[in-house]
């Protein structure tokens, strides 16, 4: 199956990554740390803008504003997950001979979710259903108390209150991709 993009120059994009078979490589901090330095290599040479991230154990969630002449983001994510999939300590731990035998990372799901967001609501939608995840798997009773998440960023901006996200919460039909 081919499976259809949107590339948008200077797009704003929302993805979905997940860990091969769900695994719980991001409860440990110290791979957190890994994604973040990946995250640095890659935006040192091929900027973009984060909008809103959560790291939950097995998968990844965030919104990218990407440069205004770029639409670029496979690449992007390629580098990425190659960089911290080189600085992972221990590979045998998630060997898979028949990923090994197509060439693909062991660590990562092979596909990912990514949706262009369309207007101000669609990108709104989004970044509340980013901060409001940790709570709808049930890691924390408020989103403020995540602690690998932009909510954060947003709170120290005045733009949310340290409160949101404590209840339940009902997001439009087409926001949810895990």
């Amino acid at each position: 199956m081919r499976y259809r993009r949107a590339y948008i120059q200077g797009g704003s994009y929302f993805f979905t990554v997940v860990t091969e078979k769900r695994r719980n490589i991001f409860a440990h901090t110290e791979n957190i740390n890994r994604l973040r330095a990946a995250f640095r290599t890659v935006m040192k040479k091929r900027p973009f803008q984060i909008d809103a991230a959560v790291i939950l154990p097995d998968h990844l969630h965030f919104i990218w504003t990407l440069p205004e002449h770029d639409s670029d983001f496979p690449t992007r994510w390629r580098l990425i997950k190659t960089a911290f999939t080189k600085d992972y300590p221990d590979k045998s731990s998630v060997l898979n001979v028949n990923r090994i035998k197509k060439n693909q990372q062991d660590i990562w799901q092979h596909r990912s979710w990514e949706h262009c967001l369309r207007d101000e609501k669609d990108f709104q939608q989004h970044v509340d259903y980013i901060h409001y995840n940790p709570v709808k798997h049930g890691l924390v009773k408020r989103a403020s108390d995540w602690r690998y998440s932009s909510i954060h960023r947003y709170i120290r901006l005045g733009i949310l209150d340290e409160d949101w996200g404590g209840g339940e919460m009902v997001f439009d039909e087409g926001v949810s991709y895990e």
